[in-house]
């Protein structure tokens, strides 16, 4: 079970919101780099970046921030990125860039030939992301409820060839609420493709639940306010669901 730091980027800074609230923002650091390379020295295996300005407008807007991370550890650990992704222009670019896999999240529920296209231009470099509130997928940075349900486009998604789909739960992002286990088994026993958890991890009782379920295809967890808050110590975390599911070499 590989935990994945997020590093969310909002004018520049690291932050963290509460389910999505623009708003609600904490600001955790001025020096994306720095921070990057923190989490490198806590044993991060994957960083997940957000740029959150791009999702609400449409196209990337942290580029400088993005940029200083990939300089910083770039070389080091892979580096996903998601937000504002909508054309194949900016894809290249970005992997150009030195970031390892692009996530398509709003662009793949409103355009899903695009995301096909992506899966095929820049295979195993694409993963979906699905964030959803009571089982329906939410788009545009959050800010606008479809009547999809995640499971639905899932099997859609599942056949283009993405690498994984990370879901995110919503209401219980940034809220220190736990992991909504029951939602992603779900969506894991639904498909074959990988799956990473994301909102709300808080505690070993978290990781416990998703060690349980990994043999179902949960195959990771994105580690945000519990990490940054120190309620989860990234090194001890990791240690524990290393020994609770030793990886494959």
């Amino acid at each position: 079970m590989l935990l994945i730091p997020a590093i969310d980027l909002k004018d520049g800074h690291c932050v963290r919101l509460e389910q999505g609230d623009m708003s609600k923002s904490t600001v955790f650091s001025d020096d994306p780099g720095a921070m990057a390379l923190h989490w490198v020295k806590q044993g991060a295996r994957r960083l997940h970046l957000v740029d959150l300005n791009g999702a609400i407008a449409g196209k990337p807007k942290n580029e400088v921030a993005i940029k200083s991370i990939l300089k910083a550890v770039g070389h080091l650990i892979p580096v996903q990125l998601g937000g504002g992704i909508r054309d194949l222009e900016t894809i290249e670019r970005l992997l150009d860039d030195g970031l390892e896999t692009i996530i398509i999240g709003t662009a793949a529920v409103k355009n899903p030939g695009f995301l096909q296209e992506a899966c095929v231009a820049f295979a195993g470099h694409i993963m979906v992301g699905l964030d959803a509130r009571d089982g329906k997928v939410a788009t545009d940075g959050w800010s606008k409820l479809t009547g999809h349900e995640v499971i639905d486009l899932a099997h859609k998604y599942e056949d283009y060839g993405v690498e994984a789909i990370i879901y995110t739960d919503i209401g219980r992002d940034g809220m220190m609420g736990g992991i909504n286990i029951e939602a992603t088994l779900k969506l894991a026993q639904s498909v074959s493709i990988p799956i990473i958890a994301s909102g709300g991890l808080t505690d070993y009782k978290d990781i416990d639940a998703l060690c349980q379920i990994e043999s179902e295809g949960v195959i990771g967890v994105i580690a945000g306010r519990a990490i940054y808050n120190g309620s989860l110590d990234l090194i001890a975390a990791q240690k524990y669901a290393d020994e609770k599911n030793p990886p494959e070499n």
